[in-house]
């Protein structure tokens, strides 16, 4: 899915490559439907669309399994997959109805940086 940055979801996605242009694949998502709401890949075999499909269900189980421990005083900010080589970031948004999907390489960008950048997109998405 291409993006235009005349919309939320594309400016985000936009300003997530400006501030990490080399980062390998991002993703804005709705959390219910696994819609991919614009995204971005500079990898040939990293698909973010099947991927944000798949990612949403992660966000569905662990939203269950804090219902089933009784977490109902906290709400996810992130989740985090390491990979050998990359990292994959889920950072919820707008109260856990959309998300960013964001891949990186390990070597190229710190885990912090990264997750600034996505904490700073919350406000347009919401």
């Amino acid at each position: 899915m291409a993006y235009s940055t005349s919309n939320p979801a594309g400016q985000a996605v936009q300003n997530i490559i400006n501030d990490l242009p080399q980062l390998v694949a991002v993703a804005v998502v709705d959390s219910q439907s696994g819609m991919t709401l614009a995204s971005h890949t500079n990898s040939p075999t990293l698909d973010p669309e099947t991927a944000a499909a798949y990612n949403t269900e992660v966000v569905k189980q662990k939203q269950k399994a804090m219902k089933a421990l009784k977490l109902t005083d906290e709400t996810i900010d992130d989740i985090l997959i390491t990979l050998t080589n990359q990292l994959h970031l889920i950072n919820l948004i707008d109260g856990g109805k959309k998300f960013i999907y964001l891949v990186v390489n390990q070597r190229d960008t710190n885990l912090a940086i990264a997750r600034e950048v996505l904490r700073e997109q919350a406000p347009l998405l919401k």
